[in-house]
C-alpha cells in the first residue's frame, strides 16, 4: 500500500468514525481533496485510488493542472467522472475562466461575483453550483459575508439577508448551501463553535429562503474535519492528510 492509499483510506475512517459518533451516514459527506501545489501527477494517483472530487485554490494554478489531469485519464470531465470544486477566493475578473474549469464553486462571497458569474453562465447556458463564503469568525485576513456575532449583529443580519436574497434570484447559478474556513486553532475541538454558528446560519437562511435546498455545509479541513462532521458538515476539504506537506507554490 502507498503511502497516498494509506492516507486516504485512513482518511476515510476518520470521517466515518465522526460520521458514527453523529449518527450519520459517510455516504452524506463527500471528501473534496484539495490538490493545491500537488502537480497533475498527484491528483491522477488519487484518483486511480478512488477519488473524484478535487479542489484547487488559484484559478492559474487551476488552469494549466486540471488540462492535463484531464489528458493524463484520456477522458471528459463526464467521462472520467471528476468534479473540480474552486474553493479559494474568486476575483470577478477570472470569473469567466474559473467558470471553463470548475463545477462546483464554494467561496461566492459578493453580490458582484454573483452577478459576473450570472451574466457569463447565462450566455454558456448553464447552471453552477455555488456556495456562500461566510466569514463566522471575524478575522479581517478572511473573506465572506459577515456574521460575527461581536459586530452589530443585526445589521449583519439585515445587510447579508439582502444579498442573499439577490444572489438567489440571479439566473445562471444556484446555491446550494455555505461554506466557512474556521481559524487556526491549537486544538480541533477549538473550531467547533464556528462550525456551529455556520449550520445555525444555514437553518436561518433556510427558514427565511424556504425555496431554496440549502443541502451543503462546506467546512472542515485536515486539521478540525472531524470535529465538522459531527457539526454537519457535508463537504469537508481536505489536502494535508491526503497528499501529504504541501509544496512551495
Amino acid at each position: 500500500m502507498t503511502d497516498m492509499e494509506s492516507n486516504i483510506r485512513r482518511t476515510e475512517e476518520r470521517i466515518a468514525a465522526a460520521a458514527e459518533r453523529a449518527g450519520r451516514s459517510p455516504e452524506d459527506i463527500t471528501l473534496v481533496a484539495v490538490s493545491k501545489t500537488q502537480p497533475a501527477e498527484a491528483v491522477e494517483s488519487a484518483y486511480r485510488l478512488g477519488l473524484r472530487h478535487f479542489g484547487e485554490n488559484r484559478v492559474e494554478e487551476a488552469s494549466q493542472k486540471i488540462p492535463r489531469v484531464r489528458a493524463m485519464l484520456g477522458g471528459t470531465v463526464e467521462s472520467t467522472g471528476l468534479v473540480w470544486h474552486m474553493v479559494g477566493h474568486l476575483q470577478s475578473r477570472k470569473a469567466r475562466l474559473a467558470g471553463d474549469l470548475f463545477q462546483m464553486l464554494h467561496s461566492l462571497d459578493s453580490t458582484k461575483l454573483a452577478r459576473k458569474l450570472s451574466r457569463l453562465c447565462t450566455e454558456s447556458q448553464r447552471v453552477m453550483p455555488v456556495l456562500l463564503e461566510v466569514n463566522v469568525s471575524g478575522e479581517d485576513s478572511k473573506y465572506g459575508f459577515s456574521v460575527h456575532p461581536c459586530r452589530d449583529e443585526p445589521d449583519q443580519r439585515k445587510t447579508l439577508f439582502a444579498s442573499v436574497e439577490e444572489i438567489l434570484s440571479l439566473p445562471g447559478i444556484q446555491v446550494q448551501g455555505l461554506m466557512t474556513m474556521a481559524p487556526i486553532v491549537p486544538h480541533p475541538e477549538d473550531a467547533r463553535p464556528f462550525f456551529v454558528r455556520l449550520r445555525s446560519l444555514r437553518e436561518e437562511l433556510a427558514a427565511r429562503f424556504p425555496e431554496t435546498e440549502w443541502r451543503h455545509l462546506s467546512m472542515g479541513m485536515t486539521d478540525d474535519f472531524e470535529v465538522a462532521v459531527e457539526e454537519g458538515a457535508t463537504i469537508l476539504r481536505v489536502g494535508r492528510a491526503i497528499f501529504g506537506r504541501r509544496r512551495q507554490g
